[in-house]
């Protein structure tokens, strides 16, 4: 489904400067060409278009890796043509993902036997992995209400205000009530305490977040559990615990493996985790992990023989790529525990060594914890004359990707700005990032402040005398625009003919 806005009637074909010497004649940009283009045209058209994305090496944005070892690449190429779902065909890709489940069931604690098989799937992401986790929860639960002959038609989750947007599609995609737990100011994930409360005979399970997206802080799954236990004593219900693990449950293991989050704990039920995250894999690979069989309905599972045999499915899709199911088995067996342990204590280093550059500027109040996510979520002191948007946006001058983004609520009056720390972010751009930032706060200085109570009124209201304050939001996002022009304006009177 696209849901961008196409180009206007003066802007309809496509040109390549290089591509003129195999064709001359210009290409529709939104309808397919009637004749065909010779192979070097076309890749240099489309390359031309491609060098104005941005560097994924410095989108500190993401969280997704960006880069891998060149034996690596070279067995995703090699692989890149096989449909994983043909498993009768590609039968030695089927056993690697099986072990890459179970290597990380292990990974995760769970209560396996020498001769048992894990539980689990290879997905697209950890959205996918969510979607059937959350199915298997309402399935379990819809079962329990039935036998005990009570209404099933009202399923609720208990998450915190700060999950994924993929926790709102599953709610809103398979029609279970959202409950969230508000953030605070201070503190920006989920209180266990309160999802406890929140808690009723309709919640099919309380997801908790090991690395929130906001600030990388891991949620206290343990007291959570030992909240639910006690609850479950009481009232006769058996509430259980998914952790969604996309950003931490790579990290967690290795840098904090006395901490109790995972199939530790009896109330886990299941665990997503983002193999092209912290997992060191390109984009496309999450797992879901369930602590037993009994947790996975098997009613939600499918078989099929038309590819050759017998095979089970659980899936949202059907076809999907075999590259990133061997690419993590590469980085599994080519790292190894102390080979990820070594990674994940350089990138909490290099984040160390950033939230120390921030913090010696004097500018900055830093949000992210210390346990977590190596990442480093901060915001300005003082946001008077100009914001966290500001500074953001200049950053792009000097390429850096730095998001900023407004808390959920009820600490939505907070802007962050927020550097994901990865594999490939060394100690060098660490030191770079702060001198930049430090340019761009010196370059920002220079400017008058911004005007908010003018950009916060409409003509309209100030010529009728009526003053109504637009939200935070509205009042940033014309900041932000109100700057873009200022800044663009001063380029062209200040640039060199």
């Amino acid at each position: 489904m696209v849901l961008s806005k196409a180009a206007s009637q003066s802007d309809v074909s496509v040109h390549s400067t290089f591509a003129s010497r195999y064709v001359r004649a210009s290409l529709p940009r939104f309808k397919m060409p009637e004749n065909s283009i010779p192979k070097e045209a076309a890749y240099q058209i489309i390359n031309d278009e491609l060098m104005l994305d941005g560097n994924p090496r410095l989108n500190l944005a993401s969280f997704v890796t960006t880069w891998m070892e060149p034996e690596c690449d070279k067995l995703i190429m090699a692989s890149v043509n096989k449909n994983y779902v043909d498993m009768d065909e590609y039968p030695v890709t089927t056993e690697l993902q099986n072990r890459c489940v179970n290597m990380i069931a292990h990974l995760f604690n769970a209560p396996l036997g020498e001769a048992d098989t894990a539980v689990g799937v290879g997905t697209v992401g950890s959205s996918e992995a969510i979607m059937l986790a959350g199915l298997a929860f309402k399935r379990k639960w819809q079962n329990k209400m039935k036998a005990q002959g009570k209404p099933c038609d009202k399923p609720n989750i208990v998450t915190g205000a700060n999950v994924q947007v993929c926790w709102e599609k599953f709610a809103r995609y398979f029609e279970v009530e959202l409950k969230e737990v508000k953030l605070k100011d201070g503190y920006y994930v989920m209180n266990p305490d309160e999802a406890a409360e929140m808690v009723d005979e309709n919640t099919i399970c309380v997801a908790a977040i090991l690395g929130s997206t906001l600030n990388g802080e891991f949620e206290d799954v343990k007291r959570l559990n030992d909240l639910l236990i006690e609850k479950n004593k009481q009232t006769g219900w058996d509430t259980p615990i998914h952790v969604d693990a996309a950003s931490g449950g790579f990290i967690a293991p290795f840098l904090y493996p006395e901490l109790e989050w995972d199939f530790r704990l009896p109330l886990v039920k299941s665990i997503n985790v983002s193999g092209h995250k912290y997992g060191l894999v390109y984009a496309g690979i999450g797992w879901v992990i369930w602590r037993s069989k009994e947790d996975l309905p098997e009613e939600l599972i499918f078989h099929i023989n038309y590819l050759g045999a017998d095979q089970p499915t659980f899936t949202l899709n059907f076809s999907k790529g075999s590259s990133q199911v061997i690419a993590q088995y590469y980085q599994l067996i080519r790292l190894g525990f102390e080979g990820y342990r070594n990674i994940m204590e350089n990138c909490q280093e290099n984040a160390n060594v950033l939230k120390a550059g921030l913090e010696q500027t004097g500018r900055f109040n830093i949000v992210s914890k210390d346990h977590g996510v190596p990442l480093v979520a901060f915001s300005l002191k003082d946001n008077s004359r100009h914001n966290e948007f500001e500074v953001s946006d200049m950053l792009r001058r000097f390429g850096w990707i730095v998001p900023a983004y407004t808390m959920p609520p009820d600490a939505q009056h907070v802007t962050v700005l927020r550097v994901v720390v990865r594999e490939d972010f060394s100690r060098t751009l660490a030191e770079r990032l702060v001198c930049d930032i430090g340019k761009v706060l010196h370059d920002l200085d220079t400017l008058p402040a911004r005007l908010s109570i003018k950009l916060g009124i409409s003509p309209e209201d100030a010529k009728n005398g009526v003053v109504v304050k637009k939200t935070d939001l509205e009042v940033q996002r014309e900041i932000t625009a109100y700057w873009r022009k200022f800044v663009a304006d001063r380029k062209k009177t200040s640039g060199i003919c």
